[in-house]
């Protein structure tokens, strides 16, 4: 019987062995290819000092009038993600696309990511550039932030336009972002084996292969950093924060939402009624997907202009 016995612990001792040496071996491969990644990022944009930090922004055109991007939660490149639409706006408008602490370029922070603090923090950014009108255009939970915003400077504002924006209460907005074992994750480098077989994130989008490569190092190395993640875990909170809040009524809301969204019951419902507890209130459904600025852009920026112009002759 010994030499079974002998065999079995052996099979035993493989088995549990083999699995902590791939494990290892993904976490060296991982340390040496984040310093890779790092070294490959290239710089664009603008960087802006922010309570003694650097915030990134992507300032282009030449416009009249001014138009503020603002990204959505876990957009890990927001300049790059919204390249789409600055092509198609930049042309008639000053573009300015900020990237947020601990997303693109931005250094991370302490600060915790609370509709107040990333508010005061990207009009410190708009102050530094010499801005002061302005038109507001965010994406999905910068509509969160934008009533905070708002609040605050509704006499700089033009307008805000919502991209897929989220609403106050909408449904399961009080539930968490699970984030609990993400950045562990990420240091094990299993999130990085886990994005190389899962294919071309952006294929059949309107970016160039560099573009996108760039989009892929920087959301290795901001999507379970730490700011990122205590965007998230705030979300409820967040949400919570402006509860019942409506816009300014004097202040114009043009929103863009999916048609026919199943995910959050009912979403145009909600923007509908956004818009009607504000003067000049429009809501315009399109085909596709949350990331509406990937497909859209055209038609966004063409109603944008529209919806602008009808302000300009009021």
């Amino acid at each position: 019987m010994r030499k079974p016995l002998k065999i079995t612990l052996l099979t035993i001792g493989v088995v549990v062995a083999l699995p902590v040496l791939v494990l290892a071996t993904i976490c060296v491969v991982n340390v040496v290819a984040t310093k890779s990644d790092l070294a490959a990022i290239a710089p664009y944009g603008e960087l802006v000092p922010v309570d003694d930090k650097q915030m990134n922004v992507l300032d282009s055109g030449g416009g009249a009038q001014t138009i503020v991007l603002l990204p959505g939660l876990g957009t890990a490149a927001p300049a790059l993600d919204f390249q789409p639409l600055i092509a198609e706006l930049d042309g008639t408008y000053r573009v300015i696309a900020v990237e947020p602490f601990g997303t693109g370029l931005s250094d991370q922070t302490d600060t915790p990511r609370t509709p107040a603090n990333i508010a005061r923090e990207v009009h410190e950014v708009l102050q530094y550039l010499g801005v002061d009108r302005y038109v507001l255009m965010g994406h999905s939970i910068s509509g969160i932030y934008a009533l905070e915003y708002s609040k605050t400077y509704a006499n700089e504002l033009i307008a805000f336009v919502g991209i897929d924006s989220s609403v106050p209460d909408q449904p399961g907005s009080d539930q968490p972002v699970p984030t609990d074992g993400l950045a562990e994750l990420r240091e094990l480098g299993i999130l990085r084996v886990l994005a190389s077989v899962s294919g071309d994130a952006y294929a059949g989008l309107p970016y160039d292969e560099q573009t996108k490569d760039q989009m892929r190092l920087l959301t290795t190395k901001n999507s379970t950093a730490p700011t990122m993640l205590d965007e998230m875990k705030q979300v409820p909170a967040n949400f919570a924060s402006v509860s019942g809040a409506t816009f300014p009524a004097s202040l114009p809301v043009l929103l863009f939402v999916v048609k026919d969204d199943t995910d959050v019951a009912g979403w145009a419902e909600l923007h509908a009624r956004q818009a009607a507890s504000v003067e000049r209130g429009t809501v315009i459904a399109l085909g596709g997907d949350h990331y509406l600025h990937h497909t859209r852009s055209a038609e966004i920026a063409r109603d944008t202009a529209t919806f602008l112009q009808t302000l300009s002759v009021r």
